[in-house]
């Protein structure tokens, strides 16, 4: 299948500029060829800001002397003389060796004076008319990454990754004074980063990324996020109210305020302003992208991916307004149109195979285009300044649309009836427990327990999961009570077959009390002669046995020694067939005169779980919660990180003891 670029014309005309099917420049407002690139097997292209020059990456190759092919290349618009040998480049003005197709592309000043590339431990500078001569070097022991500035004030970001032991740094140069950095960053947590700034240049957003989460949370490593200021006046890490990765952060184009999607599905997106404060907080939902419009009144709330596809828009200058939801499935391609009226989705390969198109929506929610292509692979709105594409009212009056999108509507089915989780037949008719609720529709908040599997107990399925080492006390999770406390309704939560035991175990507790009082069934405490307990066996090797019996018996059961001992003396006092001292034996054939028969005490079986008054128990349960805030304050002490709910837990201090008082208990 033969593959090409194309320029197509949008509202309200959506026809086709022809006259693309090599790497052509064309100019789209009249479809006129300017030149045709002399360039073969092109992967990459890109203009610089000014659209003077287009820049083109191919494959990586060698010539026949074995040495590496210049494969990037920069080239004038419009056509002049050639810098190269070949006669056909006849507008090429720079050549480079790039082996890598991450970062291929040079990057520019807004005002195309000087362009910029990195190669090792150094950052070339070139003149843009020169691309033969180094103008400039910024060295940099170790740089991996960098980013120029946009606006009126040449400056330049470098990035240098953690290596043995050192943190990894942002440092922030102005052109070209590179003696010493402006602004300056350092941090640990960092394999790689995204570098953002704000369309001023004044403010850079850095997203620093780990390749590994080393506290099991997640399989796509940890992701923190820091704001610098040029001036070199402030500089933070942005802290996020929520756990959970960070999905996406970009700035307003007024330069004032940047949003951030963040957390554990639903997530969450809040706004900040320069000084890393939040100003306004958005509904919780599945979402992973956040894009404002060029003016900066509206933002779009997206979620992509592995989500839905749906778009909240919001109108920032009518205090946060909902102005409506679009479906759009399957969409890995989504953009503002310049005057900020027109929403651009696209569903692209080779990401998906299938369902490839374009969509353009109205800003109020109207779908305004609809094309299905056999295979896309790009799309993209023509730049336009954005001054002057803007309009007066966005919202009104709303466009008529395309044949094309009514044609797609009447073929779109509306369900007749809302499709939601199955649920099984005993369970239908009842309201869903909190448990099976996202945190945005009233269930219980995400919480992680540093282990990858679904065992949570709360938020995934089946039993708790805890960490247990062999022979070691289990330790006790936070914020739990003892299981004294927690057997007040103990007979509630038994089954049918451990309550019917219970009530054997009492009983026979009951019938072996009885007898004891009269007198029937010898002491436990009894002493018994060695030689009747198992006859035929010497002392040593009984005691040997019953020495070997211990120690394995030990290494089998995981408990405490405590509680080992504890169930051990009640087996010893339920085992219905143990064996019972031989009577006394007769004194000239005559019995021991029994004891008198009295009247029987009175019993009352009760349930060990139910010892102690309710006041007592939450007693227990409280002074185990200062035992654990205590614990947290020597962590702190030594210099660990705690948690913010943990930090949360050590707050509560004040109101536990306020409550032990109001319940009588004094230290």
């Amino acid at each position: 299948m033969a593959k090409g670029i194309g320029v197509m014309d949008a509202a309200p005309l959506y026809q086709p500029l022809p006259g693309l099917k090599r790497v052509t420049i064309v100019d789209s407002s009249i479809g006129h060829v300017v030149t045709t690139l002399a360039a073969e097997n092109v992967f990459e292209l890109g203009f610089s800001p000014l659209g003077t020059f287009i820049i083109t990456w191919q494959r990586p190759s060698k010539d026949e002397k074995g040495d590496a092919i210049k494969n990037l290349k920069v080239w004038n618009v419009l056509e002049g003389q050639s810098t190269g040998p070949e006669e056909n480049e006849h507008n090429v003005v720079g050549r480079f060796v790039q082996k890598s197709q991450t970062g291929w592309n040079l990057q520019y000043t807004c005002d195309e004076r000087y362009c910029a590339r990195v190669v090792t431990n150094e950052v070339h500078f070139y003149q843009s008319q020169d691309l033969g001569t180094v103008w400039n070097r910024l060295r940099v022991e170790g740089v991996a990454d960098f980013s120029v500035s946009p606006g009126k004030n040449h400056s330049i970001a470098v990035f240098v990754p953690e290596k043995k032991g050192q943190p990894a740094a942002i440092k922030v140069f102005n052109v070209p004074a590179f003696a010493a950095p402006v602004s300056q960053k350092n941090f640990f947590k960092g394999d790689k980063v995204q570098m953002k700034w704000n369309s001023e240049g004044t403010g850079l957003i850095v997203l620093a990324q780990t390749e590994v989460d080393k506290s099991g949370k997640s399989y796509y490593g940890e992701t923190t996020l820091y704001l610098l200021s040029v001036k070199g006046d402030f500089d933070s890490r942005i802290e996020l109210d929520k756990d959970g990765p960070i999905h996406d952060v970009t700035w307003s184009p007024n330069s004032k305020e940047f949003g951030v999607v963040y957390g554990y599905m639903p997530a969450k997106a809040t706004l900040f302003n320069t000084r890393a404060k939040a100003t306004y907080s958005f509904a919780l939902g599945p979402r992973n992208t956040i894009i404002f419009s060029p003016h900066g009144r509206f933002v779009l709330i997206a979620g992509f991916g592995n989500l839905a596809g749906q778009m909240d828009i919001y109108d920032l200058d009518k205090d946060y307004q909902k102005i409506c939801s679009i479906e759009a499935s399957n969409a890995s391609v989504c953009e503002w149109s310049p005057d900020g009226k027109y929403i651009l989705t696209a569903t692209t390969s080779p990401r998906l195979r299938v369902d490839n198109g374009v969509r353009i929506w109205h800003v109020a929610g109207g779908l305004m285009y609809n094309e299905d292509l056999q295979e896309l692979y790009h799309v993209t709105w023509r730049p336009r300044n954005r001054e002057a594409a803007m309009t007066e009212n966005p919202l009104h009056p709303v466009p008529i649309p395309h044949p094309s999108a009514l044609a797609y509507l009447g073929t779109v089915k509306t369900p007749s009836k809302p499709a939601g989780a199955y649920r099984p037949p005993g369970a239908r008719g009842q309201l869903t427990p909190l448990v099976f609720k996202r945190e945005d529709e009233g269930g219980a908040a995400y919480v992680s327990n540093g282990s990858l599997s679904l065992g949570n107990g709360v938020n995934g399925f089946g039993k708790p999961r805890r960490r247990e080492v062999p022979g070691a006390e289990p330790a006790a999770e936070e914020g739990t009570e003892s299981t004294e406390s927690t057997a007040i309704d103990g007979d509630e939560q038994l089954s049918k077959a451990a309550m019917k035991n219970k009530k054997k175990r009492e009983a026979k507790k009951a019938k072996d009390a009885i007898g004891k009082a009269s007198g029937l069934v010898a002491e436990p405490d009894s002493a018994v002669p060695a030689a009747m307990a198992t006859p035929g066996r010497s002392p040593e090797r009984r005691d040997r046995r019953g020495h070997e019996r211990n120690r394995s018996r030990g290494h089998m059961d995981p408990r405490p020694s405590s509680k080992q001992g504890q169930r051990d003396t009640r087996r010893s006092h339920e085992q219905p067939n143990a064996k019972k001292p031989p009577p006394a034996p007769l004194s000239n054939g005559v019995a021991p005169p029994q004891p008198a028969a009295g009247p029987l005490p009175d019993l009352t079986v009760t349930s060990p779980g139910t010892a102690g008054s309710p006041q007592d128990k939450k007693i227990r349960a409280l002074l185990k919660k200062l035992r654990a805030i205590d614990e947290l304050k020597m962590r702190r002490a030594s210099g660990e990180k705690l948690e913010g709910t943990q930090i949360k837990k050590m707050d509560t201090e004040d109101d536990v003891r306020k409550e032990l008082e109001g319940l009588g208990w004094t230290e």
